[in-house]
C-alpha cells in the first residue's frame, strides 16, 4: 500500500460521495467505511483498488491509517472523532463539529490533548469566490460594513435527522463570523416545521454584532427554487457572492448620500470580480491533508467549528422558543 494513501473515509452516502472521489483524486485513500452494505457495494464498483470496511473499529485499529474523514449523519460526529482522536488519529469532520456545546469544548481539549488535527467541513473557508470577498472586505473597498446576509434555500433533500438549521446554516454562520473577525453579541431566530412535526424546515437567524453590523440567515428546504446567495452592504459599495453563477463574485458601487438633510440612493452598474479557479472541496481536503503533514493549524479547526457551534446552540434555543 502506498504510504501516501493514509486516510480513511467514514460515511460515503449523500454529500460524502464527493469527498470519496476527491480524496481519491488527490491520492489520499486507503480505505472506505461505511454500515449501508448498498452504499459500500457501489463505492467498490466505483474504486475496486481501495480498502473497504463496515467496522469502523477495524478503521481505529489499523496502523496504517493515520487519519479517519467523516461525514456521516451530524449526530455521530462527536462520537466518531473522539474515538478516532483517542485512537491517535488525526480527524476531518463535516459540519457542524457536535450537536452540543458541552461535546464541542471537550473534543476541542481532546484534540490539544493529544496533539491532534481536527479540521471540520466549514466550505465556504476554501471557496476562492469567498476568500476575494475577504480581501475586498479588508482592503476597505466597500467601505464600513452596514449590513451583511445570506439565503441558503432549496426544494432539496428533506431530513429527518437535523432540522435545516443544523443542515444549512453552518456554512454561512462561519463565512460571517471569518468576514467580520468576531462573534455575534445578541441572537434570534425563528421558524416554522411544515413536514415533519419538530423538524424545522425554513428559518431566519438575525445576529448583532459588537461593531454595530447586523445580519440575516435564510434557510429553507422548501423554496421553489435553488438560491446560494451572501451579499455584503458597505458604505461605498456593495458586494454580492452568487454560488450559482459562473462569474461567482459582484461588485455594485451603489451609494446613498444625504443632501440638506435628504437621502438619496446613487445606483452604478455593477461589475464582476475575477476569482481563482479551483473546486472548493479540493481545495478544502487538499489543505487538511497539509495540515497532516506539516501539522500546520487548519483553517477550520475545532476551535474555529466550535464558536460556530455555539452560536448554532443560541439560535437553535431562541428557535425553540420564538417559534409557534
Amino acid at each position: 500500500m502506498d504510504n501516501n494513501k493514509s486516510i480513511a473515509f467514514v460515511g460515503a452516502g449523500y454529500w460524502g460521495k464527493n469527498i470519496l472521489r476527491v480524496l481519491y483524486e488527490l491520492n489520499a485513500l486507503h480505505t472506505v467505511c461505511d454500515t449501508n452494505n448498498q452504499i459500500l457495494e457501489e463505492a467498490k464498483n466505483n474504486y475496486p483498488d481501495l480498502q473497504f470496511t463496515s467496522n469502523f473499529n477495524e478503521v481505529l485499529n489499523n496502523p496504517w491509517i493515520k487519519a479517519v474523514a467523516i461525514a456521516t449523519p451530524a449526530i455521530t460526529h462527536y462520537e466518531l472523532s473522539k474515538r478516532a482522536i483517542l485512537a491517535g488519529k488525526d480527524v476531518f469532520v463535516e459540519k457542524p463539529l457536535a450537536l452540543k456545546v458541552a461535546d464541542g469544548e471537550e473534543l476541542v481539549e481532546l484534540t490539544q490533548k493529544h496533539n491532534k488535527i481536527l479540521m471540520v467541513g466549514h466550505l465556504l473557508q476554501y471557496h476562492p469566490a469567498v476568500n476575494k470577498l475577504k480581501e475586498i472586505i479588508d482592503s476597505g473597498e466597500i467601505g464600513d460594513i452596514r449590513y451583511i446576509y445570506s439565503n441558503r434555500l432549496n426544494i432539496g433533500k428533506i431530513r429527518r435527522e437535523e432540522n435545516v438549521l443544523w443542515s444549512f446554516a453552518p456554512h454561512d454562520i462561519s463565512v460571517i463570523l471569518m468576514l467580520l473577525n468576531e462573534e455575534p453579541e445578541h441572537v434570534y431566530a425563528f421558524g416554522g416545521s411544515y413536514v415533519t412535526k419538530g423538524i424545522y424546515d425554513t428559518t431566519l437567524s438575525v445576529m448583532k454584532f459588537a461593531n454595530g453590523v447586523k445580519g440575516h440567515i435564510f434557510v429553507s428546504w422548501l423554496h421553489p427554487y435553488k438560491e446560494q446567495k451572501l451579499i455584503v452592504v458597505g458604505d461605498k459599495a456593495m458586494t454580492v457572492f452568487d454560488d450559482l453563477t459562473k462569474e461567482k463574485l459582484f461588485l455594485y458601487p451603489h451609494k446613498v448620500e444625504i443632501k440638506e438633510g435628504v437621502p438619496s440612493a446613487y445606483k452604478s452598474d455593477y461589475k464582476v470580480i475575477p476569482t481563482d479557479t479551483g473546486e472548493p472541496l479540493k481545495l478544502e481536503l487538499s489543505h487538511f491533508l497539509n495540515c497532516i503533514e506539516t501539522r500546520e493549524k487548519p483553517k477550520t479547526d475545532c476551535t474555529e467549528g466550535l464558536k460556530v457551534l455555539k452560536v448554532l446552540d443560541k439560535l437553535e434555543n431562541s428557535l425553540e422558543a420564538n417559534s409557534l
